[in-house]
């Protein structure tokens, strides 16, 4: 009698959750048909490498297919655009202010930088998710002044057109990770210094590839990590993106698999997004947690070389507590250490802040000791707006109290995930930026007002802080990182 009502009771179940999803699917094809058209950068896909032809490439041959990609977007793309169908303000308009090739260097494209002489050592960067080797760069020039040879690799799918991300894989990162420490090792063999530096979705990478290069000896393993705004963790719906772009299937519902569409004014990043990266973002840091948890107590761990981290407390893009728990509270007492901008707690933002949004600091760190030295920069108790730094160094109970000559600028509240890596002087990005460079627009001065509704962008996209104002700190943080290695 029962297994009767049990079955009726799971197939109407089954018919409730299959009209739901149906509904659903029905809504989002629907609701994607509803945003601007697709755009040739949003169809063509160029062709990179496989996996198995970089496993097999040196960094020339990594080179010369780039160039063919960047070739293929022009003739595809750029060559194909009729300017009265596509806004003079585009990173795709040969004549654009803001087309890439135009300046003095193209920043999308991987670089190599030589130092003056025979090199000290050798450091990797790794770029996040939509993003170019730019956002690195200013890391990357501070090594080079103290001797290293850097290598700023661009990721597949990056650097090109946005649809280049509806087809990658993070598999496709990681063999390029693997090919760029292969030619820095080939360029600057041991034992000189070898640093991974990753930001974001590189930040990731970086942790995936020392974690493999545990077990596989011809992986050459860097000296030290440097991660900024590191992804490894992400938001939970990131893992259902796939789902979101199920209408995609069918061309008359293409629109589906992009989770927004927005003008590509930005000459090193892309604006739009597609499901795919979202989903391949959180793809990549459930391989690496799951990772980590197998590793746990092992004593291969004990191998992992250092890491040094700068994450902000409030962060939109990937999760504080995720850094915290997910990867710190993993680690051995190896040298490893975290830095933790924290709010503006400036009294005139007293009641202003979203507590439901907000990491709470007092339960962000697990009590100590910790395996790790923390750093944390705060205004909290110190009288005026300038910040100080709360020390409590590696198996210690002890903390100590440092003033800095740092403060929030007015009007800031906190610093963002994309600001991390750049100086207020930056060309692109930067707060007060600098005129010795011009990249067609100056993306960190522009503090839009006015009614709703009549820009093309989201006004929160233009209010998000876009360079570090506590840059200087960041900075001198890795440089004794690297004087440290090159002393050793």
């Amino acid at each position: 009698m029962i297994a009767p009502v049990l079955a009726r009771l799971l197939k109407r179940g089954a018919l409730i959750v299959g009209v739901a999803g149906l509904t659903l699917l029905a809504w989002r094809a629907y609701d994607s048909e509803r945003g601007p058209a697709l755009q040739p950068w949003h169809l063509r896909v160029p062709h990179e490498l496989s996996i198995e032809q970089i496993d097999r490439a040196d960094w020339a041959t990594w080179l010369q297919a780039e160039g063919r990609v960047f070739a293929e977007v022009e003739r595809e793309v750029s060559d194909t655009l009729d300017p009265s169908q596509v806004p003079p303000f585009n990173r795709y308009r040969k004549d654009s202010r803001v087309y890439p090739p135009h300046f003095a260097t193209d920043w999308n494209r991987s670089y190599l930088l030589r130092p003056a002489g025979k090199p000290r050592g050798v450091v990797v960067l790794l770029h996040g998710l939509t993003d170019s080797p730019y956002s690195l760069r200013h890391v990357a020039q501070r090594y080079v002044e103290h001797g290293y040879l850097a290598i700023g690799l661009r990721l597949p799918g990056h650097g090109t057109v946005p649809a280049g991300l509806t087809d990658a894989r993070w598999q496709d990162w990681l063999a390029a990770t693997r090919l760029a420490l292969r030619t820095a090792r080939a360029e600057v063999p041991a034992p000189a210094p070898l640093h991974l530096v990753g930001y974001s979705n590189g930040g990731a990478l970086a942790v995936k590839y020392a974690l493999d290069a545990l077990n596989d000896p011809q992986l050459p393993q860097a000296q030290r990590l440097v991660l900024i705004s590191p992804m490894i963790g992400v938001a939970a719906s990131a893992r259902f993106a796939g789902l979101a772009a199920l209408p995609a299937v069918l061309p008359a519902f293409s629109k589906a698999a992009w989770l927004n569409l927005r003008p590509e004014y930005n000459p090193f990043k892309y604006n739009s997004f597609p499901a795919n990266a979202a989903r391949q973002s959180w793809l990549l840091t459930d391989a690496l947690q799951q990772q980590l948890q197998v590793l746990t107590d092992d004593p291969r761990l004990a191998r992992l070389p250092p890491i040094l981290g700068f994450q902000s407390l409030t962060d939109a893009t990937v999760s504080t507590p995720a850094v915290v728990n997910g990867l710190y509270r993993q680690l051995p007492a190896n040298g490893s250490e975290l830095v933790i901008f924290d709010l503006n707690r400036d009294r005139d933002f007293e009641g202003l802040l979203d507590t439901a949004s907000v990491t709470s600091l007092a339960n962000l760190l697990p009590p100590a000791p910790r395996n790790y030295t923390t750093r944390i920069l705060s205004n909290e108790g110190s009288g005026n707006a300038k910040l100080q730094e709360l020390s409590q160094l590696a198996l210690s109970l002890e903390s100590s109290r440092r003033p800095l000559e740092l403060a929030y600028p007015p009007g800031v509240f906190s610093l963002s995930h994309v600001a991390l890596p750049f100086p207020i002087d930056d060309g692109l990005y930067g707060t007060q930026p600098s005129p010795r460079e011009d990249f067609g627009v100056h993306l960190g001065t522009l503090a839009a007002r006015g009614e709703r509704g009549v820009l093309v962008v989201p006004m929160d996209e233009l209010m998000r802080l876009t360079a570090n104002p506590f840059y200087p700190y960041l900075i001198q943080r890795i440089e004794a990182q690297i004087d440290k290695a090159t002393v050793e």
